[in-house]
């Protein structure tokens, strides 16, 4: 049975978001049919100081957010090579400790995969993808969504925390179809948690 249509957010600097968004491109590698709508969703707005600017009209906040508004320009601009690009962003970020905060950085990281950067970094230029940022932020307060990863499926939005990257025994094509299924079939499921990491 196929799933029904679904969105995830993220963040690049969330290592959940890590998790689930790296199950998500290993199972759409392997074959998955998902309909699946990658959102941005800035953790900063959440912690302005009381007074200050939303968090994607601040030029203060412009580097935070660089790796998540290229993310978002490539996904928009050259969705061939977005899943290679949206993967490297997340484990320069989580596994090999790059901060994502200048253009250089970026440039490292995606310039080897063929992403166009130059293209990238001026759509970002413009502020179009703060402008993409905005509108999902918003959209999703509709649902209250307070973190990365939020799944939203229909009118119902579920904040997931996997706690593992995927390995080479991971199946993550069932592990994504189980989630979402869960979401979708379980309304009233509001909390389902180990009371203790795995050993």
């Amino acid at each position: 049975m196929s799933l029904p249509p679904f969105k995830v957010s993220y963040d690049i600097r969330c290592p959940f978001a890590k998790n689930i968004h790296l199950h998500l491109v290993n199972a759409l590698r392997h074959g998955a049919d998902f309909d699946v709508t990658f959102v941005p969703w800035t953790l900063s707005q959440g912690h302005r100081d009381e007074g200050e600017i939303d968090a994607w009209d601040n030029p203060a906040r412009d580097a935070e957010h660089l790796s998540l508004c290229v993310d978002v320009a490539i996904r928009d601009g050259q969705p061939e090579k977005y899943l290679d690009a949206h993967e490297a962003l997340f484990r320069a970020r989580h596994e090999q400790g790059v901060r994502l905060v200048t253009e250089d950085e970026i440039r490292s990281v995606l310039s080897p995969l063929g992403v166009d950067v130059d293209a990238a970094l001026a759509d970002v230029a413009t502020r179009r993808p703060h402008a993409v940022l905005k509108a999902s932020y918003e959209e999703f307060a509709r649902y209250e969504a307070f973190g990365v990863p939020t799944f939203v499926v229909g009118e119902d939005a579920t904040f997931v925390r996997y706690m593992q990257a995927p390995n080479e025994t991971t199946d993550s094509v069932e592990l994504i179809r189980s989630l979402v299924t869960m979401v979708a079939d379980q309304p009233n499921l509001n909390e389902f948690k180990h009371t203790r990491l795995p050993a």
